[in-house]
C-alpha cells in the first residue's frame, strides 16, 4: 500500500476503505509520510468529502494513533458531553457536577480558548490552585473517587489529531466537515466514554454560522459516534447572543457557581438542563433502566445543593481552592468596571457574538494565537438581551478592564457589534433541535 494510491483514490472520488485510512493515519503519525503528502490528501477531502462510514473508519484510525484511556475498570459506564464552542459558554461547569451528583460518572478532557470562542480549562484555572494536567492514572482515580473529571488532553490520546489539525490550520482545510468531524471524535472516543452529549452551536458567535451547517456536522457526529459502538445524542443550540450574562473567564466561573446555587440566569439555566437531561437518557439506557423524569431529577438536584457539593469535590479533588468558590468576590478582579451605553433608543435586535468574544480577548481575557497569557479578570456581563428595548444612554453591558484604554477600546467595538432598530424583534429559540441516535 503507498500514500501516492491512497492520495489518488480520494482525489477521484473513491470511498477510502478502513484498512487504507488505518495506513495513512498511522504513516503520518509516525512521521513516514510527509506533511506535504498530507496536506494534498486533506484537499482531496475537502473537496471530494467522505462518506459517514468513511468518516467512521478515519475516526478510529485518529482516536487509536496513540493512548487510549480505558476507564471501565472503575465505572462502568461513562458519559461526556462536548461544545463546539462559543461566547459565554461555561456548560461544562454546571453540567459536570449535576450529572455527576446523580451518581452517573462524567470524564471528560476539555481545551483551551482560541479567537473568540473561551476554553473550560481556562476558566476553571481562574480557582486559584486548580490545575489541568493530571496523568491518566490520575483521572481515573479521581473519576473512582469523585465521579467526576474535567483534565487537559494529554499528548498520548489521538496524537494523529494535533498533528493533522496544524496542517490544516495552515493549508486551507480546516472548513472540511469529515476532518472537523473526525477531529472532534477521535479525542471523544479516545477518552474512553461510552455515551456522548454534542452540543453543536449555531449563529454569529459560533464556529457554524447556520442551522443547516450546524444540523449537517451534528448528524454526521452522531453517526460516526454510533459506528463506533457509543450512545449518541447532539443538542443544536443558539449563540446569536452571549449564553447567560457573563463572558470571562473569572466572570464565567461566577455565574457557573451562581447556577449550581439555583441563581443562574434563565437561558444557561436552561440549557445546563437540557445538555444533562440528555445525558442522563443515555445513561440509563446505558445501564438498561427506563427512560423518563430526567429534568425533574436534575431540577431537584440543583435545589436540593447535591449538584454545588459535587462542584466543590471536584474543585477540591483538582487542587482549586474550595473557599474561593465559596466566596467567589475572592475570584480575580479588574481594576475598571464601567458601563457600555446605547447610542440611541430602541429593540436590541442583533448582536454580533463573535465581535463580543474578540472584545474580551482584546481586554486580555482570551488568545489571539497560541500561547498568550491570559487575565483571568476582565470581560463582559451582558444587561441587555436580544428584544430588549433599552433607551439612549441605558447600559448595553458592563466592561471589566484594566486600563481606561482597553476600556475604551472594548466600548467602542461593542456598541459597533450591537444593533439597535426602532421595530421589536423576537429573540432566536434557545435549542433549535435534538438528533438522537
Amino acid at each position: 500500500m503507498r500514500a501516492t494510491d491512497i492520495i489518488v483514490h480520494k482525489r477521484d472520488g473513491h470511498e477510502l476503505s478502513a484498512e487504507e485510512l488505518q495506513f495513512f493515519i498511522q504513516g503520518y503519525t509516525a512521521g513516514d509520510i510527509p506533511d506535504y503528502q498530507a496536506a494534498a490528501w486533506a484537499m482531496a477531502v475537502y473537496w471530494r468529502g467522505m462518506t459517514p462510514r468513511e468518516t467512521a473508519w478515519l475516526t478510529q484510525a485518529m482516536a487509536f494513533s496513540g493512548q487510549t484511556l480505558d476507564i471501565h475498570d472503575v465505572a462502568p459506564f461513562v458519559v461526556d458531553k462536548h461544545s463546539s464552542g462559543g461566547v459565554g459558554d461555561k456548560t461544562s461547569l454546571v453540567v459536570g457536577p449535576l450529572v455527576a451528583s446523580l451518581g452517573i460518572p462524567v470524564g471528560k478532557m476539555s481545551g483551551r480558548g482560541l479567537s473568540f470562542s473561551g476554553g473550560t480549562l481556562d476558566k476553571l484555572e481562574s480557582i486559584p490552585g486548580w490545575r489541568a494536567g493530571l496523568t491518566l492514572d490520575a483521572f481515573k482515580r479521581q473519576l473512582a473517587d469523585i465521579g467526576m473529571v474535567i483534565a487537559g488532553q494529554t499528548h498520548d490520546l489521538a496524537p494523529a489529531d494535533g498533528k493533522l489539525y496544524a496542517l490544516r490550520d495552515v493549508t486551507g482545510t480546516v472548513p472540511a466537515l469529515p476532518l472537523i468531524a473526525s477531529s472532534i471524535m477521535s479525542k471523544k472516543i479516545a477518552s474512553g466514554a461510552d455515551a456522548i452529549v454534542l452540543d453543536v452551536k449555531t449563529g454569529s458567535g459560533a464556529f457554524m454560522k447556520t442551522l443547516a451547517d450546524a444540523e449537517a456536522l451534528a448528524s454526521l457526529m452522531v453517526q460516526i459516534g454510533q459506528e463506533l459502538g457509543r450512545h449518541m445524542s447532539a443538542v443544536i443550540s443558539d449563540m446569536s447572543q452571549p449564553l447567560g450574562r457573563a463572558v470571562g473567564n473569572a466572570l464565567e466561573v461566577k455565574e457557573a457557581i451562581a447556577t449550581l446555587h439555583g441563581a443562574g440566569p434563565a437561558d444557561f439555566t436552561d440549557l445546563v438542563l437540557t445538555v444533562s437531561a440528555e445525558m442522563v437518557r443515555l445513561a440509563d439506557a446505558g445501564y438498561g433502566r427506563e427512560a423518563g423524569g430526567e429534568r425533574a431529577r436534575l431540577e431537584a438536584a440543583l435545589h436540593s445543593g447535591a449538584a454545588w457539593q459535587k462542584f466543590r469535590e471536584f474543585v477540591s479533588a483538582q487542587g482549586g481552592d474550595v473557599a474561593t468558590v465559596d466566596d467567589p468576590s475572592r475570584l480575580a478582579q479588574a481594576a475598571i468596571v464601567a458601563p457600555c451605553m446605547a447610542p440611541t433608543a430602541g429593540y436590541v435586535a442583533a448582536i454580533n457574538t463573535e465581535e463580543v468574544g474578540l472584545t474580551v480577548v482584546d481586554l486580555g481575557g482570551g488568545r489571539a494565537k497560541k500561547g498568550d497569557s491570559i487575565d483571568p479578570a476582565v470581560g463582559l456581563i451582558f444587561a441587555a438581551r436580544l428584544g430588549d428595548w433599552v433607551e439612549a444612554g441605558q447600559p448595553l453591558a458592563l466592561v471589566h478592564a484594566q486600563t481606561t484604554a482597553a476600556l475604551t477600546a472594548a466600548q467602542e467595538r461593542l456598541v459597533a457589534a450591537i444593533h439597535i432598530q426602532a421595530e421589536p424583534v423576537s429573540a432566536p429559540p434557545l435549542v433549535h433541535k435534538i438528533i438522537r441516535g
